[in-house]
């Protein structure tokens, strides 16, 4: 997949929380002020890249976003862990668990999800639920 500017970025979430969306849409949600030209550009290659649609509606075009979020986070993760990690997945792991203030149902839930190994994802449980 291909990386995103910090940029293409910002219209990629805009799409992903607002779905189809005119240029005009999109300036006016933009997160800092953005001229009509630059918005287009970044359309412009998010199309050619594949992360983008548009289609034809009157005079206007609507955009959408064509690349789930779930696997630009990954994509994107992927390259945080090679990056800054020496490609392991635990330093990044341990890192946050480091940084974070984790509370102490957040580290049972790691401890849990740990224990599991590659099993499926235990119920979520409302802080006071009991164990069953």
């Amino acid at each position: 997949m291909s990386k995103f500017t910090s940029g293409e970025l910002r219209v990629m979430q805009l799409l992903w929380e607002h779905g189809e969306l005119k240029p005009g849409e999109l300036q006016e949600l933009h997160p800092i002020p953005i001229k009509n030209p630059a918005l287009r550009s970044y359309l412009k290659i998010l199309v050619d890249k594949g992360h983008v649609s548009r289609r034809r509606v009157g005079k206007a075009y609507l955009y959408k976003a064509n690349t789930p979020r779930q696997r630009a986070f990954s994509a994107m993760l992927g390259d945080l862990v090679k990056t800054f990690c020496a490609g392991s997945v635990h330093e990044l792991v341990m890192t946050l668990v480091r940084k974070e203030k984790l509370s102490a149902e957040d580290l049972l839930e790691l401890k849990r999800l740990a224990d599991l190994g590659d099993g499926p994802s235990p119920k979520k449980r409302n802080p006071g639920e009991k164990k069953s």
